[in-house]
C-alpha cells in the first residue's frame, strides 16, 4: 500500500484531500506544520493559519479519519525562510509573496525531505491545483485547478520535476463548493471554516509594524518625489509602501497620486498619477521551468504578475544569464518587484521568477 503524508493546516481544503487520499487507498499520515506562535501575538484563528485552534482542527480531523497525525516544529526554518526573506525584501524596497516562499522552502523542501525520511511515496497538500505526467514530452505538468476562482497554481511554480512526481494534490479536480458538500457529508468540524485571509504572520496587515518589531529598528523617513525628481513631502519610511499605492501617503494634490517608484538607496519614494504605473516589460530572476529546460526563443504565453491578476498575453524569453524577460502584449498596471512573474501556456504552468526589474511606463 501506498503511503501519503498529508500537510494539514487545519483548513477545510487538506481535511478533503485527506479524504480523498484515503479513498484513493493510500495509508495516510497528517502533520500540520508549526510555523509561528500566533497565540503569542494574539491572532485570531479565523484571520489565519497555524494556530493551535487550527492544530486542533486538524487532529480533529485526523481522528475521525483513523489516521496518525504529528505536529512537526518548523518555527527557527519559518523564521530563516520566509520571515527574513520578507522583511529583506522590504528594506530593499520589494514587495514580497510569503506564500510562494513558504511553499518553497517549507512544505516542498522541509516537508518534503520529512517525507522522503519516513520513506513515503507522496506528499499531499490542499492546494487548488493539479499535477500531470506528460508521456510524450517525459516530464510532470503543473496545471491550474479546475476552479478557476480558487486555483493557486500561481504560488506553486517552484517546483521542480523531482517534487512534482511525489506530489498530489486531490482538492485540484474539484471546486470549492464541492469540497464543502464533502466535509459537510463525512462530518468535519471545519466543513464551513472560513477561508485563511492574509499574511500569517501579519493579520492586521501592518507590514512596517511587524518588520519593526521583527528587526527591533524604526523606520528611516525620506523624501516623496514628483515624477521630474522635485520633492514634494516627506515619507515614513519606504517599508510602509508599495508600487500602486494610494491610501496613507498623506499628500494634498489637485490629481489623485500613487506611488510609482521606491529607491532603497536614496530612500526616496516617487509619486505620480496612475498612468505612470503602466509598463510593457520586466526581467524576472531565480527562475525555475516546469514544461521546459529553457526558453532560448521568444514564444507567446500568458503572463501573471500577482496572485488575483487574470494571465495576459505576453512574448517571454531567458537572456544569456538565465533571466525571463517578459513582453506584455499591453502595458501592465504597477508591475511590482519581488512579486512572481508566472507563465502559463494554456492550463499549464510554463515556469515564473521573482521580479526585479521593470521597464520605464508606457501611457495608455
Amino acid at each position: 500500500m501506498k503511503k501519503a503524508l498529508i500537510a494539514m493546516s487545519g483548513g477545510v481544503d487538506s481535511s478533503v484531500a485527506a479524504l480523498l487520499m484515503q479513498q484513493k487507498g493510500y495509508a495516510c499520515t497528517g502533520v500540520t506544520m508549526k510555523l509561528f506562535e500566533n497565540e503569542q501575538a494574539g491572532i485570531k484563528r479565523e484571520k489565519t493559519c497555524c494556530s493551535l485552534d487550527d492544530v486542533e482542527d486538524a487532529r480533529s480531523v485526523a481522528y475521525r479519519l483513523h489516521m496518525p497525525y504529528y505536529v512537526f516544529n518548523f518555527t527557527a526554518n519559518f523564521e530563516e525562510e520566509v520571515m527574513d526573506r520578507f522583511v529583506d525584501a522590504y528594506a530593499h524596497g520589494c514587495t514580497p509573496n510569503p506564500c510562494i516562499d513558504c511553499n518553497r522552502y517549507l512544505k516542498f523542501q522541509r516537508l518534503y525531505q520529512r517525507m522522503q525520511e519516513l520513506q513515503m511515496d507522496t506528499i499531499v497538500t490542499g492546494h487548488y491545483a493539479r499535477v500531470a505526467y506528460d508521456a510524450d514530452q517525459k516530464r510532470w505538468l503543473l496545471k491550474k485547478g479546475l476552479d478557476v476562482s480558487k486555483d493557486q497554481s500561481y504560488v506553486l511554480f517552484n517546483l521542480t520535476q523531482e517534487q512534482l512526481a511525489h506530489t498530489c494534490f486531490p482538492v485540484g479536480e474539484l471546486t470549492k463548493d464541492q469540497v464543502r458538500h464533502l466535509a459537510e457529508e463525512n462530518d468535519f468540524l471545519n466543513a464551513d471554516k472560513p477561508d485563511s485571509q492574509d499574511i500569517c504572520f501579519v493579520p492586521d496587515g501592518d507590514y512596517a509594524g511587524f518588520i519593526e518589531r521583527h528587526t527591533g529598528d524604526s523606520a528611516k523617513p525620506g523624501d516623496f518625489l514628483d515624477l521630474q525628481g522635485n520633492v514634494i513631502g516627506k515619507h515614513r519610511g519606504i517599508i510602509h509602501y508599495t508600487i500602486g499605492q494610494r491610501r496613507g501617503l498623506g499628500i494634498a494634490a489637485a490629481h489623485p497620486l500613487y506611488v510609482c517608484r521606491i529607491d532603497p538607496v536614496r530612500n526616496t519614494v516617487t509619486l505620480g498619477e496612475s498612468s505612470a504605473l503602466f509598463a510593457r516589460e520586466l526581467i524576472a530572476e531565480d527562475v525555475n521551468l516546469i514544461t521546459c529546460d529553457a526558453i532560448p526563443v521568444p514564444i507567446h504565453v500568458q503572463a501573471k504578475i500577482r496572485y488575483r491578476q487574470p494571465a495576459q498575453p505576453a512574448m517571454a524569453w531567458q537572456t544569456p544569464d538565465g533571466k525571463l524577460h517578459i513582453r506584455f502584449d499591453v502595458p501592465q498596471r504597477a508591475i511590482t518587484c519581488g512579486q512572481a512573474a508566472v507563465l502559463y501556456d494554456g492550463e499549464n504552468v510554463v515556469g515564473g521568477g521573482t521580479i526585479s526589474w521593470v521597464s520605464e511606463p508606457e501611457s495608455v
